[in-house]
């Protein structure tokens, strides 16, 4: 089969690569339909080099039919249309239990110290292939595809594998009081759901990006816009009588805009052969903090910060001091997938589109040009803001 494959650092192609095939008896083999470019994959692009081997398959947003299932698959069956969360999950175990899929205890990656298996993500998360394939293997398949419909297109249900959940998430863990305001920091294709969603359930909300089919976008929803330049600290003091909004939601992460120290020694550590480079990311890594200190800066005191942003370093430079005086809760971590999809099904599924899953999508390409859309999505090129593959 086609699939996308990691080769370096911002190489990716694609290959003839073997087909999936059932490997437990609780498998299944879909055929996917559509498969979309997220945000971390650009880390994967850029950074994650050294957890990568050459002609791993990335993608971890994917949709598609069921072609072959395993014998112990009891609620799929072949010619099912479903949609893969990115956390792969056993739905039975003390974590799942708890809502807490990413931290899974059948999957968890124990060796590495990390949480449950991720389609398409590195060594430290299983190193399982990805669905920027035309076909996926899907393990534990009755707790992780989630079955929909035939009738409403693609775009209605793919992103419930990833960036709808993760804003969902991100917007709860932000506890933003009744009638409350909500900052949002970053207008990629989290920040713009977790925008909507905040609209939705009755916020204020108020987005920060620099780019303007970004902000023109979440302008059609609802949401109040500035620009990057502006000072923005103080434009969302102004807005909220001087205080800083209740709550704000980082959905930029380490790749911010800014920090050309963080950025030069993530650009010397990628130039390390990955045997020294792997411990100097995870012994001593640096994230870009540009969003994250602009959302500790500007939350109001008593507010509460929720990250949906992937960061990861391990030596980064937190103010302990203002977050304590300031009495500021944080709220983090990978989205528990499988946990919000009963809340956001009904939603995406309502004829009205109320959180617009049909206005994301500007570029829609085969799989073949996946890599000529890595590279314009990194750039932020031609107002791109979602990338969709149809292989």
């Amino acid at each position: 089969m086609r699939a996308l494959t990691w080769q370096s650092k911002r190489t990716v192609t694609v290959e003839d690569v073997p087909s999936p095939r059932i490997e437990q008896p609780s498998d299944v083999v879909i055929r996917v339909t559509s498969t979309a470019i997220c945000g971390s994959d650009l880390h994967l692009y850029e950074l994650f080099g050294p957890f990568l081997t050459k002609g791993d398959v990335l993608g971890h947003e994917t949709m598609g039919i069921v072609e072959e299932v395993g014998s112990e698959v009891t609620r799929l069956t072949p010619g099912d249309r479903v949609v893969i969360p990115f956390v792969i999950a056993c739905g039975d175990c003390f974590m799942c239990a708890r809502g807490l899929t990413t931290q899974c205890e059948t999957t968890q990656n124990r060796e590495q110290g990390t949480g449950a298996s991720l389609y398409g993500y590195t060594s430290l998360y299983g190193s399982v292939p990805g669905g920027q394939a035309e076909r996926l293997r899907v393990p534990l398949a009755d707790f992780n595809a989630t079955k929909v419909g035939h009738e409403l297109p693609d775009d209605r249900y793919l992103f419930l594998s990833d960036i709808l959940p993760t804003a969902w998430q991100g917007v709860q863990y932000a506890q933003v009081p009744e009638g409350g305001s909500l900052a949002v920091l970053g207008l990629g294709p989290v920040g713009q759901f977790a925008a909507r969603i905040g609209r939705h359930l009755g916020h204020r909300v108020i987005a920060v990006d620099p780019v303007p089919e970004r902000r023109a976008m979440a302008e059609r929803h609802g949401v109040e816009t500035l620009d990057l330049v502006d000072d923005a600290v103080a434009a969302l003091r102004d807005a909220t009588d001087g205080r800083g909004p209740d709550a704000v939601v980082d959905a930029v992460g380490m790749e911010a805009h800014g920090a050309p120290g963080a950025a030069a020694a993530q650009a010397v550590v990628g130039l390390l052969p990955d045997a020294l480079a792997r411990p100097m990311m995870q012994q001593a890594g640096l994230d870009r903090l540009s969003a994250l200190m602009t959302a500790f800066d500007a939350v109001r005191r008593g507010g509460t910060v929720s990250l949906s942003g992937v960061y990861v370093g391990t030596a980064d430079p937190i103010p302990m001091m203002t977050l304590f005086d300031k009495q500021v809760s944080i709220r983090m971590g990978q989205c528990n997938v499988q946990s919000w999809r009963d809340a956001l099904l009904p939603l995406v599924e309502d004829p009205s589109d109320p959180l617009g899953v049909e206005d994301l999508v500007t570029h829609r390409v085969p799989l073949d040009r996946a890599p000529e859309m890595y590279e314009l999505f990194q750039k932020k090129g031609d107002g791109c803001i979602k990338v969709v593959l149809e292989p």
